[in-house]
């Protein structure tokens, strides 16, 4: 009995030591970007770096960047109540720091006023910030004052000069105008049904989109479709739109293929931690797994995946990737790599502003400490089972069941 009770007792500490170590890390990540921003002073102070083939457009991009990317990711954990432990008082600070950052972004008085205007890539990151808004709605925009609301809805609805590429982009329209619909204000439809329709067309099977009219292998399905669709989806539901468009059903439809590809993603997880690097924009590091985060945060993971097996392989891919400390620069913000410190993976496109992508991986924190993602006792994820001769689902072609003829 007293054997039992011990083994018991690890089990919990194991649980509870994964959760701690989430929390130290996305706190790590978010301080350095958040304390200096609620100050006006992100751009005073934050190390920038740049891909060594930069191509030449305004540095000040990063700071966008670096911004929203970073919010989208903790929004989620920002929801949950205040509370008296070590966690609830992280989480306060930054929500509390983060409100006031929200404010300086579109400040035209404030050193951290946002790039948003004189380039195409303010389109992006935007849509980043109107993502974090989508998922931490009631406390993240609701509790902001009338004229910082009015600025962003100013900033956001004046990035319909932009013209976005027949490609990923086409959702950070879609995103921000679907928010803009949501909080009852002017909005485009046209970007987002045409957004929707193309989606559509670029759904190859099996959770995968391609990024235009041609498939390119690599995580565009992680970073941007998956997550940006459904969201989309579920603002012009909320925002009760009704067009052509079924949103409803298309919701449905588009969450069966994220737990498709959230199952592919568990399986990418090697025993030991590691998945495989391919494709662009690779120095996003642990964003490759946002679908998977999703779908556990949404408490929609796929049959034969467990929250216990997801916790442990996320947790077992965040310790290999960032363990040596090698991930942040001497500032304390991410520096450019996969793990450590590579320039050499960077694309043109890339800044340690970038980088932050990372942390869209802890969408789960959104779940309270006492959520079976965090209590039930840790299990092996498939390959770790696959490998060790040990019994595991397989897999299978998954099929579109849901369809709709709103299209034409």
């Amino acid at each position: 009995m007293l054997a039992a009770c011990e083994y018991v007792r690890y089990l919990e500490a194991s649980q509870s030591a994964d959760r701690a170590y989430w929390c130290k890390l996305a706190y790590q990540m978010a301080y350095p970007v958040l304390s200096n921003m609620s100050k006006g002073e992100l751009q005073k102070n934050m190390l920038v770096e740049v891909s060594p083939n930069w191509d030449g457009r305004d540095k000040r991009v990063t700071y966008m960047e670096t911004f929203g990317r970073l919010m989208a990711g903790i929004a989620p954990w920002l929801t949950l109540p205040d509370d008296d432990t070590e966690e609830g008082k992280m989480r306060k600070e930054l929500r509390e720091m983060a409100l006031k950052s929200y404010a300086n972004a579109v400040d035209p008085q404030s050193p951290d006023y946002l790039l948003w205007r004189g380039h195409g890539q303010a389109l992006v990151d935007a849509a980043y910030i109107a993502e974090s808004f989508l998922r931490a709605y009631e406390q993240l925009w609701l509790p902001l004052d009338e004229t910082t609301k009015k600025r962003y809805v100013e900033e956001f609805q004046q990035l319909r000069r932009v013209d976005p590429p027949y490609t990923n982009w086409l959702l950070f329209s879609s995103t921000i105008e679907s928010f803009l619909a949501k909080a009852g204000a002017s909005f485009d439809e046209y970007r987002v049904n045409s957004a929707i329709r193309k989606v559509e067309e670029w759904y190859t099977g099996d959770g995968w989109y391609a990024d235009g009219p041609s498939f390119a292998f690599d995580y565009y399905s992680s970073y941007v479709f998956h997550p940006m669709y459904l969201e989309t989806l579920q603002a012009m539901k909320d925002a009760k739109v009704y067009t052509r468009i079924a949103y409803g059903k298309y919701y449905d439809r588009a969450l069966k293929r994220a737990q498709k590809f959230s199952l592919i993603l568990e399986r990418f997880i090697s025993p030991e931690g590691t998945f495989p690097v391919f494709g662009r924009s690779i120095p996003y590091r642990m964003a490759t797994m946002q679908p998977l985060a999703l779908m556990a945060w949404y408490q929609e993971l796929p049959a034969g995946v467990t929250n216990a097996q997801v916790r442990c392989a996320l947790t077992a891919v965040m310790k290999r990737m960032f363990a040596s400390g090698h991930n942040f620069n001497e500032g304390g913000f991410l520096t450019i790599g996969f793990t450590g410190r590579q320039p050499n993976v960077a694309d043109w496109y890339t800044n340690n502003g970038s980088l932050y992508m990372t942390s869209l991986s802890f969408l789960p924190l959104g779940l309270p400490a006492s959520h079976p993602f965090w209590t039930d006792a840790p299990q092996e994820w498939t390959s770790v089972r696959a490998w060790g001769e040990k019994p595991f689902p397989k897999d299978h072609h998954w099929k579109d069941e849901i369809r709709t003829w709103d299209l034409f």
